[in-house]
């Protein structure tokens, strides 16, 4: 029989390597991982993977270790299209812009309002339709990569996940955004 720190520490290793664990959606897990993260982490060191906890944000995550000669990589990089790629820096750049000024504990926009961020760097198409599909399917994406997230009941309204502020760090927001308005420069 399991002591009550190993079943904590068992169960927060399968659920990171299931996803991201949220505090406020795995309140269990995140209690498990703040007691028993020095174990946690050690499961993880032997095969070359970092257990990412942010406290302040309230999410955990692995990364795999970048060693010379290393394991093979159990956490796989994934390409994203230029869509998914933009739709996730412009989120970021809302998110540096609404941490500045709200004081609200999550940043909730409309579908309307991510399509219209979006469609700005858009290649111009005659047929509307065609482009707000193409935006509905880029943010179904994201939602799927972990993003974004529906709120229960109401289908066009999202909550943009912290664990975006890991992902494109503020490097990579500089370098898109200097891309972006070299973009805009070119298209007036």
């Amino acid at each position: 029989m399991r002591s009550e720190s190993e079943l904590a520490v068992s169960t927060a290793v399968i659920t990171l390597m299931r996803g991201v664990v949220y505090r406020e959606s795995h309140e269990a897990v995140w209690q498990g991982l703040l007691r028993h993260g020095a174990p946690v982490r050690d499961h993880f060191a032997t095969i070359g993977v970092d257990v990412v906890l942010d406290e302040t944000e309230g999410y955990a995550y692995l990364r795999s270790r970048d060693e010379e000669g290393a394991l093979p990589r159990l956490v796989q990089r994934r390409s994203l299209s230029y869509p998914v790629s933009l739709m996730l820096v412009l989120l970021r750049k809302r998110m540096v812009e609404w941490e500045s000024t709200s004081q609200e504990a999550r940043l909730i926009m409309s579908r309307e309002q991510i399509a219209e961020m979006v469609s700005l760097f858009l290649a111009d198409s005659p047929n509307q339709a065609r482009q707000l599909d193409q935006v509905d399917a880029t943010i179904t994406k994201v939602v799927d990569l972990g993003f974004l997230r529906r709120l229960r009941g109401q289908r066009d309204v999202l909550e943009v996940r912290r664990i975006l502020k890991a992902y494109v760090d503020a490097q990579t927001l500089a370098d898109f955004s200097g891309r972006l308005e070299e973009y805009r420069g070119g298209v007036s």
